[in-house]
């Protein structure tokens, strides 16, 4: 039996408002907040990191701040996650106020998946393709 390696890839994500989107992503999608080192204001997020119960995670920052990655427009980014549970999230997302982009639906390769936009933008796509 071999062991699936920890995740080594986590998307880094710049919101305007870091600490509403993290709410949002807690609470529409089922990330967990683990780390949230405040910036400077007590209203900016130097540094969060949300992880996806089913492995992995995203890290999320304020726009703003006076480094590179902070610079980078807000809304711009797609992210796909696996779950064993689309349409319980789809339910989940949508009653949180997540855009539908994609509606809940078989696909061809054989995932069963969606697409939704968060307040900011940035589009999330959650199914059960895992990779070839």
């Amino acid at each position: 039996m071999t062991d699936t390696p920890a995740p080594t890839i986590w998307p880094a994500l710049t919101y305007a408002d870091a600490p509403a989107a993290i709410r949002f992503l807690v609470e529409a999608f089922g990330f967990v907040e683990t780390l949230v080192v405040p910036g400077e204001g007590g209203r900016e997020i130097a540094h969060a990191e949300l992880r996806w119960p089913e492995g992995g995670g995203v890290m999320i920052g304020s726009t703003g701040n006076d480094n590179e990655f902070s610079q980078r427009k807000p809304g711009t980014t797609s992210t796909y996650v696996v779950t064993d549970g689309p349409d319980a999230l789809f339910d989940r997302a949508t009653a949180a106020g997540a855009e539908v982009v994609r509606d809940l639906r078989d696909e061809d390769y054989g995932s069963r998946g969606f697409t939704v936009r968060d307040p900011e933008g940035n589009l999330w796509s959650f199914g059960t393709y895992r990779g070839a």
